[in-house]
């Protein structure tokens, strides 16, 4: 692994993640919302998989590089336009990590692992997309998830986990029972969890 290639692709990858004028605001400090995000998705790697390969830490790190630049009212309401725009944005999403590693010298089994990771081809077969859509998952429900249960019911929030709960493999879900979740919410996943594998 060359950290200095590496550190320099995940500089370019936060300065681009900088940019984005959202702010979230954790721990009395306010951040871009997707550099937050990225610095999010980076740590439960470092927790996952301590000893994670270059492609892996990148494609982690770029998981939504960009990713106010389409927002989601650019599509149709509904489940479609939903579908639609996931999809773009994981061709999006690749495209944007796949410029930098290129920059920077990238060869090219790395530069399309990484663009697979990203852009979410072979999950559930292929055990590196997997493990960056477990990251994914574990940074929602630690970080995203409590505030939105308070602004849906109790139904919407059971079937939330369970469609996470589905996208997740053993080790992730595994991960997930660690989140220190408040007591509201792990009795909101003990309920979505009767009956899932």
């Amino acid at each position: 692994m060359n950290n200095d290639r590496l550190n320099q692709a995940i500089e370019s990858i936060d300065r681009a993640n900088s940019e984005d004028p959202n702010r979230e605001t954790w721990l009395g400090h306010e951040y871009p919302k997707e550099l937050l995000y990225a610095q999010r998705m980076s740590q439960w790697l470092a927790r996952l998989d301590p000893e994670a390969g270059e492609a892996r830490k990148l494609a982690a790190r770029a998981q939504h590089i960009r990713r106010w630049t389409v927002p989601r009212e650019n599509y149709p309401e509904g489940r479609e336009g939903y579908l639609k725009w996931r999809t773009f944005l994981y061709r999006f999403h690749a495209e944007q990590v796949e410029s930098i590693l290129r920059e920077l010298g990238y060869d090219e089994e790395t530069i399309m692992a990484v663009k697979r990771m990203v852009g979410k081809q072979g999950l559930k077969r292929d055990p590196d997309v997997q493990l960056i859509e477990d990251l994914a998952c574990l940074v929602f429900l630690e970080y995203y998830f409590p505030p939105f249960a308070e602004k849906h019911d109790e139904a919407k929030l059971i079937d939330i986990v369970r469609k996470t709960w589905r996208k997740m493999s053993e080790q992730g879900r595994s991960a997930a029972l660690t989140i220190g979740l408040p007591e509201n919410l792990q009795a909101v996943v003990a309920k979505a969890l009767i009956g899932e594998g």
